[in-house]
Parts: structure tokens; sequence; C-alpha cells
């Protein structure tokens, strides 16, 4: 049987469309799977006669054989070239794209998503409610214990797997955000991702909140108050979790190799080292969702958009991990 793998668009005026073309040629979906691209043939079209990559591209059905490359673009708008930077019928595209690559998955006839970037500020200009991918998908697909993990590869082969307490928040409502059970969810998913990665062990370092972890609650008290219980609830379900360790030194024993996997308190503190360590090969994906969905850890690039040179590194790895997952 041919695992389909679906491919969102993103939005249309910004690199989704290029990296997704300059991905699947550089990673072709091999024996046993096919690639299903959701979004305006026109464009992508377009695109491919700018970039030349030698994609062949198949009406989809449904019927989809082993290294076939198809397009849906019954969703959405039909674009013969770019529309405006952050235009609401850009916006309104990608998060068609998005939610019909979704529901192929709940339906069954996706293994799972990767998802193009699209621009958060244009879609709620656009009038919908949305706060970021992983919010929307895990509303759309009816389910709250999620997580965001950010994962990538430093210029020595290193790992570095982060997963957020927290995800797209103002930085004065984190503290308030934080509650065990949500740090105690995000180890348990790290643990997990970790096993579905087939990691010899999940060895989960988990952030303080404050500088130096609160220093004995010289600095705030919400690592003995709500991170160092929830770390013990979980150590008592025999997940091996450790911390709360301080922000600025837990990523360098991280990279190092002594975790698997570290639990951030909110965005910027996972994804800062992230970046530092993985900005090209860096991937997001969401855990806990009852499908597979990852996606590249940039933005639409704007400012790349239509010129050929935006690069695919972090597409062609959230492409090879969500086939991974899906047991290519």
């Amino acid at each position: 049987m041919t695992r389909s793998l679906g491919i969102c668009l993103g939005d249309p005026s910004g690199i989704g469309p290029e990296v997704t073309l300059k991905a699947v040629a550089a990673e072709p979906p091999g024996p046993g799977f096919s690639y299903q691209l959701i979004g305006s043939r026109a464009l992508l079209v377009h695109t491919e006669n700018q970039l030349r990559t030698g994609v062949r591209l198949t009406p989809a059905d449904d019927a989809p054989q082993p290294g076939e490359i198809s397009v849906s673009d019954r969703f959405g708008a039909a674009f013969e070239a770019p529309p405006a930077p952050g235009s609401s019928v850009a916006a309104r595209a990608a998060i068609g794209w998005l939610q019909a690559g979704a529901e192929a998955c709940l339906r069954g006839q996706l293994a799972g998503i990767v998802t193009a970037p699209v621009n958060k500020h244009a879609i709620v200009e656009a009038g919908i409610p949305f706060i970021g991918q992983t919010e929307f998908l895990s509303e759309l697909a009816g389910v709250q214990r999620t997580a965001m993990m950010l994962l990538g590869t430093d210029p020595q082969g290193r790992w570095l797997r982060v997963a957020l307490a927290t995800t797209h928040l103002a930085l004065r409502k984190v503290p308030d955000a934080i509650t065990r059970p949500k740090v105690r969810q995000a180890i348990e998913l790290a643990a997990e991702a970790c096993a579905r990665l087939r990691l010899p062990r999940a060895r989960i370092a988990v952030c303080g909140l404050n500088p130096h972890a609160g220093e004995g609650g010289e600095f705030g008290d919400e690592e003995t108050r709500i991170i160092a219980p929830a770390i013990a609830a979980a150590r008592a379900q025999g997940l091996d979790a450790v911390g709360p360790l301080s922000g600025d030194t837990v990523f360098h024993f991280a990279v190092r190799g002594d975790f698997d996997a570290v639990v951030a308190m909110y965005h910027d503190q996972g994804l800062a080292p992230l970046k530092l360590a993985a900005f090209d090969t860096g991937v997001n994906w969401t855990l806990g969702l009852p499908f597979i969905r990852t996606s590249p850890d940039h933005g639409t690039a704007y400012d790349l958009a239509g010129q050929g040179r935006a690069n695919p590194s972090s597409m062609i790895a959230a492409l090879r991990l969500a086939k991974q997952l899906a047991g290519a």
C-alpha cells in the first residue's frame, strides 16, 4: 500500500512553493511513498518554470502510485502568479490548504502533512482567528494534549531537541501560563517523541523559568511551586526527567549528548539555542496530534520570494522526518 504525505504550500506569496519544489526534487518519495502537494497547480507550474527542478507534477487521485508527486488544487484560490505579500487572498489560501491537508489526514487519506510557512499577521488581518499552525491543527483535530518540538543538528551532526511547555505568548503572560499539568505534559510528550524516534533512551532536561532556575526562590518561585513538582510527578511515572535546570547552561549539555531532549518553558528560551545550533536544518514537529505534522523552522521570507534563492534545507529535513515517522 502506498503511503501518502501531504505538503501544504503555505503562504503563496512567500517561499513555500519554491522550497517545496526544491525539497521534493532533493528528497523524492521513494519506494512505497507518494507526495500530494496541496495548493495551486498553476502557481507550482509558474514556480517550476522559474526553477527548472525537473519535478513532474500529476493531478491527484484516490489511488496514488509509489513515487508519484501529485497536486491537489481543489482548495483555495488558483494563482497564475504569486499574490501580493500579506494579502488576504494569500492568507485565506494558506489556511484553506492547511485545513484541507489536516482533514485528509483525519479521514485516513494521508499519513501526515508537511506544512510550508504561513504569515500569522496576514491571517489575523484577513479576519481568521489564528495563533499558530500548532494551535490551529490541535483545535481542528479536537485534541488538547499537544506540544511543539523543534529539532535539528549542528554543523558537527549533534542533535538538539526542544519541546515547549508554552508556545506563542507575550512574555509577560508566560509565568501565569506555566502550570504543573502543562510542564508534565511537555515532559511526557518529549519522552514519547524520543521513543518514536527509536532513541536508545529518553533523558529529558527541564528548564527553569527564571535566571539560575530561580536561585532557590531568590528570583521567583515558579521552579519550586510548579516546575519541580511536575518533574517529580513525571519521575514517579518512570520517566527520566531532570531539573529544573538553568536555561543558560542546559543547552550546552544537551548538545554535548547528556540529554536527549530539553523542555523549555517558553518559545524563545527554547528556539534561540535551537536556531543557533541548527538554523538551516531545524524542523518543527507537532507532538500529540493523531497524525504526523512537521514543518520547516522558518518564515515566509517575502524578501526572498520569487528570486530562486531560498534555502530548502529545513523543508528537506521536515520532509525526511515525516517520512521517518511514517515508517520509511
